[in-house]
This record gives C-alpha cells, structure tokens and sequence, in this order.
C-alpha cells in the first residue's frame, strides 16, 4: 500500500458541509472537505476488493467507530466477519423486537428519537428516524429533497415501533438506495411537487399515529429545511450521470457541489458537469495523485 493510499468510508455531512472520510494506513483520519472548488483525483486498482472499514461501539453520546485491526477484505457489506461479528450498530434496527442488548448501547436508546417522512427527487417517499442531537444532518446526509417530522419518541424502541407501524401501515420503505437518489437527480420533479408529495405523506403518517397506543411519543408537526448548499445541485440543469465506475480506475474530479451522497462534479478537458454517487467509494481504497477521468464519447441530447 502506497503512502498516499487511503481507505474511504464514504461521504458524510457536519456542521461545516460535506466531508470524504479517509483513513491513513497508520489508522489516522484524513477527512477531505467537499466544498466547491476542490479537487478529488485518485486511482483505485482494476480488481482490487471492497475491505473491511471496521465496526462500531455504542456509547449514550453515540458511536465510536474502530478500525478493522486486520485491514481485511470485506465479506459482508463493509466489514470483514470478525469485525461484523463485533459490531454493535447493527443491532439497531432489531432493538425494539427483543433480546440482550450491550449496555452502551442501552443507554443510547433510552435517549429521545424523531421519527421523520422524507421525499426524493423522484417522488420515493421513506419513514426513518433520527437521535435527538443529529436529526437535522441525518436529513441533510439522506438527501432529502422535502422532510417533516412527524413524531418524539421518548425513547430509540418505542420510535422504531412507530417506524414498523408507519411502513406496514402506509406503505413507505425504510430506506432508499444511494444510486437511485442520484439517478433521480438527473430529472427532479418539480419542487412543488416533491413538498406536495411530502405533505401528503406526512399528514397521513400523522393521521395513523393518532390511532396507536399514545403511551412514549407525541405527534408533532415540525418541517425540516434543506440546506442551501444543496442549490448549487439542484439548479444544475441537465447534468447526467458520471460515465464511468468509481469503483476502479482513474478519475479527476472537480467538486462544484454536494447534495446528500451526490457529488455535481465536472470532469474531462470541457469540464462537463455530472452527478456522482460517492458512496461508490466506500471501502475503497484510493491512491491520491495527478490522476485524471477519460471520459467515453458522449452523444449530446437531440431535444
């Protein structure tokens, strides 16, 4: 491994804006600011594996994250089976269906929740939930486009039972893929539209919550805003999908703007504009350099 070679978990979002999270090989974080202007070149090598981007502890202030002591391949999704094995954020989203739990992680659920109705470019509509302290970037990390909170549980079980009930209940999904987030970018609904589906949502998932049980949560009705960094993505108008696969290869790209996951970015010596899904990158590693994206002939639209 080279020594300008960093293991990527992928793009995440704090109070200054968009960050890529990288890791030395001595285990030291290098997080990469995504703000417009910078410049991400790198190289990741034909055939080289997803690895192992460790597991996480929870403690009532959060998670900590470790390292995979290994720096081993993945073998499933993003950890190796050790570390997955360690792992304790992954019991979650089972937390509210019973069985023994750390004590860490605990005292992080006895902690208030919100439970939120989120809207995507495309119309795709999810229920989620949120901790106290984080459930404004957690939207803003989703890439929600339209958001309300529709309920504060006093507590991470009791919110993902109101979870459980809203999806059965109305339909909506837990969760929405990165790429297709992206891809719905490429041709948005109007923005009436997307607050149009997202109050409707909302007001049904409020309606139903009325029905249940009101012991541990209360109905709210709280809009969330969309941050006015996600603008300069928005109001990119045509811009496709980046040609290539991130995931090996050369690129050179030029941040312009972030939203969610989605990177627009411009690449190639006309600078065209595309969106990204950086969490392509995610498991990877990248080898920092001059490097830069040789773009395939593209065919401009004919209307």
């Amino acid at each position: 491994m080279s020594e300008s070679s960093y293991l990527c978990s992928g793009p995440a979002w704090d109070a200054g804006g968009a960050v890529l999270r990288l890791q030395a090989p001595d285990g030291t974080q290098h997080p990469l600011r995504l703000d417009a202007g910078t410049e991400l070149r790198f190289r990741i090598q034909p055939g080289a594996p997803r690895y192992c981007l460790g597991y996480d502890q929870v403690q009532e202030t959060g998670r900590v994250s470790h390292p995979c002591p290994a720096q081993a391949p993945a073998e499933r999704g993003y950890q190796c089976g050790r570390c997955f094995a360690r792992d304790e954020s992954r019991l979650v989203h089972n937390s509210h269906r019973g069985g023994p739990l750390p004590a860490g992680l605990r005292n992080y659920l006895a902690r208030p929740q919100w439970l939120y109705i989120a809207t995507f470019a495309d119309g795709t509509t999810k229920v989620g939930t949120a901790a106290d302290q984080r459930r404004i970037l957690r939207l803003t990390e989703q890439g929600a486009l339209a958001a309300q909170y529709v309920a504060r549980a006093v507590d991470g079980l009791r919110v993902r039972v109101l979870e459980d009930a809203l999806s059965s209940g109305l339909g909506l999904t837990q969760a929405v893929r990165a790429g297709a987030k992206c891809a719905s970018l490429a041709a948005p609904l109007p923005a009436a539209a997307i607050t149009d589906i997202n109050t409707g949502h909302a007001e049904a998932a409020r309606a139903l919550l009325f029905t249940l049980d009101p012991a541990g949560f209360e109905v709210v009705k709280d809009s969330w805003s969309r941050p006015a960094a996600f603008d300069a993505v928005l109001e990119q108008h045509g811009a496709g999908i980046y040609p290539l696969p991130l995931t090996t290869g050369e690129h050179g790209l030029l941040i312009r703007g972030m939203l969610g996951s989605t990177a627009l970015v411009a690449a190639g010596d006309a600078e065209l504009c595309f969106l990204a899904d950086l969490t392509q990158l995610k498991g990877r590693r990248l080898e920092l350099g001059r490097f830069s994206s040789t773009l395939p002939a593209l065919q401009e639209p004919l209307f």
